[in-house]
């Protein structure tokens, strides 16, 4: 297996949204992820170096679960990026300026601990979870 800190590559995700012009908006304009090949039912984004695909089924979808996670509810499924501290703060802030309401608010989870980072989880407009995080010492990402 190659060296995952060395040789990452880009991950794919596609997931479905109720709304593609609600997704535009929320990821291009919000998080800031600029638009790449879209069709009536799909948009692309570059996702912080990664590929996702809003896909648009209007259906409703099955309700989030969560777990608990030192001491908050961390819903599943989620996904996200981690990113550096700077780049954790600068979204945080920016996601905060839009109004959009955090399901954890940022903070520093497993303080003091193995793996210490910053998180925080919010929903997209079609509910799909996201968290952030960002490690002072990235060599924590896999830590025991």
């Amino acid at each position: 297996m190659p060296d995952q800190q060395t040789s990452l590559r880009p991950f794919h995700i596609a997931f479905p949204v109720d709304n593609l012009e609600r997704a535009r908006h929320f990821y291009g304009e919000v998080l800031g992820c600029p638009e790449g090949r879209s069709s009536e039912q799909w948009i692309d984004f570059n996702f912080f170096g990664h590929q996702i695909v809003a896909h648009c089924k209007p259906t409703a979808k099955e309700a989030a679960q969560s777990n608990p996670v030192d001491g908050h509810d961390v819903p599943v499924p989620h996904f996200g990026v981690v990113l550096t501290k700077d780049d954790w703060q600068k979204l945080a802030a920016r996601v905060s300026a839009a109004g959009v309401k955090f399901i954890i608010e940022p903070y520093t989870r497993f303080e003091g601990q193995v793996g210490e980072q910053s998180t925080m989880f919010f929903l997209d407009p079609a509910g799909n979870a996201l968290e952030f995080k960002a490690f002072e010492d990235l060599g924590q990402l896999f830590a025991k």
